[in-house]
């Protein structure tokens, strides 16, 4: 997200205070961050706070003395890749819905021709009423983004819908519309992630390592890249990311399933869950108990080869597998590769430091059936996951 500009817009409701926090995580993701307050804003937060966290001015006035030609509302519109208001109220709304502008950030909001996400944040009754109802309506007509507003205890004191969606939920928004490439548009991609388990009794349970990050960054990624993304994932350490179709399993033959029964409307399968190879023959009905044994020994058998049973249903699926090897990493992928009937797959050495399971970064090596191989150094999941996006759509 580095040269990447938005412009941020605080109005006067009781959510302002948590507008620094957006401007926080913008800029952690290495977002460029403008703030433009309205006068009311300034009674919730002062502009010193967002001046610091940001590290630019805050405009505030329209008519102020300049030490520079910029005229700065046109400047400030001109330069956002997004324009975000946040809180919005029914008072801007309305004002940007039916084009009035009367002071600054008003003013720079209609002059913007940037993508706009408005985060409406206002008492209950004020955001059914049909004023507002219809302004929303007006405003979304014309391409207007909206995220929220939540339901939970308003600043009122009353429970209902009108809260303002967390800045995490608001950020994740943001990043979406700073996606500009969006060569997965109009594709429908199941994504798999994280470990399964299989029971040895009530208790215990066979599985490995994964985390399940990887895969969630590949679904987070191609939502970004504009795909309709279902996520089939076992019990992982990280959430699902938001906006996508979640289907949680536990069992591999519950994760094999669930892939058959949505291959027919996917157009890309990337099979980056980790299901546990072998389970317990005869898992038991109670816990098993230490007491008097010297050892145990478990009779275990195979689960359901996944990519196999995919490869045996597919039509014109694009088909990605992951590899995760301690040895001879390039040459298992190939075999896994043919064998599998896979398009590409994606081999990381898990040995090796900064790569593999429970981490945040990963290197990885591609190769695809017509024998082309790309590597990608050491990088974060998300760098990665973009990057198995590129080669991934070349499949098609």
């Amino acid at each position: 997200m580095k040269n990447k500009t938005v412009v941020l817009g605080v109005t006067g409701g009781i959510a302002a205070y948590k507008s620094a926090e957006i401007v926080s995580r913008l800029r952690k993701t290495g977002v460029d961050v403008h703030v433009v307050m309205s006068r009311g804003a300034c009674n919730f937060i002062t502009p010193l706070t967002l001046e610091t966290m940001s590290g630019h001015p805050v405009a505030t006035e329209m008519f102020h003395e300049k030490t520079h030609w910029e005229v700065e509302h046109i400047s400030l519109a001109q330069r956002a890749d997004v324009f975000v208001v946040a809180p919005a109220t029914a008072h801007v709304i309305a004002k940007y819905a039916h084009g009035l502008a009367d002071d600054m950030l008003s003013t720079t909001l209609l002059a913007t021709t940037a993508p706009v996400l408005l985060a409406p944040a206002m008492n209950e009754n004020m955001w059914a009423h049909p004023a507002t109802q219809a302004n929303m309506a007006l405003l979304r007509e014309r391409g207007v983004h909206v995220v929220g507003p939540a339901s939970g205890l308003l600043a009122c004191g009353v429970n209902g819908q009108g809260r303002m969606e967390e800045p995490d939920v608001i950020v994740d928004a943001i990043l979406d519309l700073l996606e500009t490439k969006k060569d997965y548009a109009g594709k429908r991609v199941m994504v798999t992630a994280g470990p399964t388990r299989e029971a040895i009794d009530p208790v215990r349970y066979v599985s490995n390592r994964s985390s399940g990050k990887m895969g969630v960054a590949l679904a987070l990624q191609a939502r970004r890249r504009g795909a309709q993304v279902t996520l089939v994932h076992g019990p992982m350490e990280v959430q699902p990311p938001r906006w996508v179709n979640c289907v949680p399993v536990e069992t591999t033959e519950q994760m094999c399933q669930a892939i058959l029964q949505r291959l027919d409307d996917c157009d890309m399968l990337i099979k980056c869950a980790a299901p546990a190879d072998f389970k317990a023959a005869y898992p038991s009905d109670q816990k098993i108990k230490k007491a008097g044994k010297d050892n145990l020994a478990l009779d275990m058998i195979p689960t359901p080869d996944i990519l196999t049973a995919v490869s045996e249903a597919k039509k014109n699926q694009v088909v990605i597998g992951f590899a995760a090897e301690t040895q001879d990493v390039s040459a298992y992928a190939k075999d896994k590769m043919q064998r599998k009937g896979l398009d590409m797959i994606v081999a990381n050495d898990v040995t090796m430091p900064g790569a593999g399971f429970g981490v945040d970064t990963n290197i990885v090596t591609v190769h695809k059936k017509d024998g082309t191989v790309y590597q990608h150094p050491l990088a974060s999941k998300e760098q990665i996951a973009a990057f198995v996006l590129d080669q991934g759509i070349t499949l098609f």
